[in-house]
């Protein structure tokens, strides 16, 4: 059994994905070349943003983000402990410190309601996190924002073709960044990501930022990064995107038809504890795209083993909370981010992807809940 089934979705677009690569090495322009416009201007469409600016990940999406919005040493970003390290990261790479609020029970995203509390006067930027596939409540943390006069940068490395009231994820705040890594819902062959706006200056910016902070050749205004889109990566997206609507469909579909047989086996709630196994929940205002199938279980190690027994392959997204990463060290770890804490001992991800059959899915609900003692 496949956690994600990258063959399944390659043999539907082989000749595609040949001819574009082909493409490519006829043209030799692997720089820069006119796929990377190509694949920009679409995903731009895809989104309903003015630009799209293609980089070589998403980890450098946020970077190029914050860069752009001039983040630097003694400034500070609120985001979320329960996330990969790739958000801390890129802020405190910038000299920047994350300043953590807890998570939602229920949709593991940031808490709005505990945005405010922590913002100070170093307070530059809100980043909230679309984790699992299902937006954050931006227009909450939108308000919140305005009111301090405070920009946005969505995190929305799992979240790309998701909606939130009807419009996308990356098209929900001033900068919006998501990862191309193979394993998302929209993933290249290899690292790709962009960042999404509607500011012009700003997607100025950050193709300068991408091409080592040059407006023009051998001119630098700024520094910058070398963290190009790869032409040979923009070809393969290309070809994905020409099916990736309809695999956003397939995958809310699939992940409603999972909850489905997890409840009518017994698992219910969404709450801490509430359940030997509970599903995740998704806002009805909202289309997740399921990046993960993450539930939750009591001991976890035990219920990930039983499974792999039988041939289930699991995995853990993400079991230590920053604020316990021993590069960051925020407090006492666990003590300030009780929720993050928690959930992060319970939570596994089951195997998803667009081409998951019912029957498979049967099998894997039929394990866990044996596991789990349902």
């Amino acid at each position: 059994m496949q956690f994600i089934d990258l063959k399944t979705q390659y043999a539907r677009i082989d000749r595609d994905v040949k001819a574009r690569i082909e493409a490519v090495l006829d043209h030799g322009q692997f720089i820069q070349g006119p796929e990377v416009q190509a694949l920009e201007a679409r995903l731009a469409e895809f989104v309903g943003v003015r630009h799209c600016v293609g980089l070589s990940s998403g980890t450098d999406a946020l970077l190029a983000a914050m860069m752009a919005l001039e983040i630097g040493r003694g400034d500070e970003i609120i985001t979320t402990p329960f996330t990969f390290i790739a958000t801390g990261e890129m802020i405190a790479l910038l000299g920047a410190r994350p300043v953590f609020v807890d998570i939602d029970p229920v949709t593991y995203n940031i808490d709005p309601a505990r945005i405010e509390a922590a913002i100070t006067g170093r307070t530059r930027a809100i980043m909230p996190v679309s984790l699992y596939g299902q937006c954050a409540d931006m227009d909450a943390i939108a308000a919140i924002a305005a009111r301090h006069r405070l920009p946005v940068i969505e995190d929305a490395a799992q979240s790309f073709g998701a909606s939130y009231h009807g419009r996308r994820s990356c098209a929900l705040s001033r900068i919006g960044c998501t990862s191309f890594f193979p394993a998302k819902p929209l993933g290249a062959y290899g690292d790709a990501g962009a960042c999404f706006t509607d500011d012009d200056a700003l997607a100025k910016s950050l193709r300068e930022i991408r091409n080592h902070g040059q407006d023009r050749r051998y001119h630098h205004p700024r520094l910058g990064l070398n963290a190009r889109l790869d032409t040979l990566q923009a070809a393969i997206l290309l070809a994905k995107m020409e099916i990736f609507p309809e695999e956003v469909e397939a995958r809310a579909r699939i992940g409603a038809r999972y909850t489905e047989l997890f409840q009518a086996r017994g698992a219910v709630g969404t709450d801490v504890g509430g359940a030997p196994v509970l599903t995740p929940y998704v806002h009805p205002h909202n289309l997740s795209v399921y990046a993960q199938y993450t539930i939750q279980v009591e001991d976890r190690d035990a219920v990930a083993a039983k499974l792999n027994e039988q041939g289930i392959p699991t995995a853990v997204h993400y079991p230590i909370p920053l604020n316990e990463q021993p590069v960051f060290h925020v407090g006492l770890p666990g003590e300030d981010y009780p929720v993050s804490t928690a959930i992060a001992r319970r939570v596994l991800s089951l195997p998803m992807h667009p081409y998951l059959d019912e029957e498979t899915q049967v099998r894997v609900v039929e394990a866990v809940a044996e596991a789990a003692g349902l």
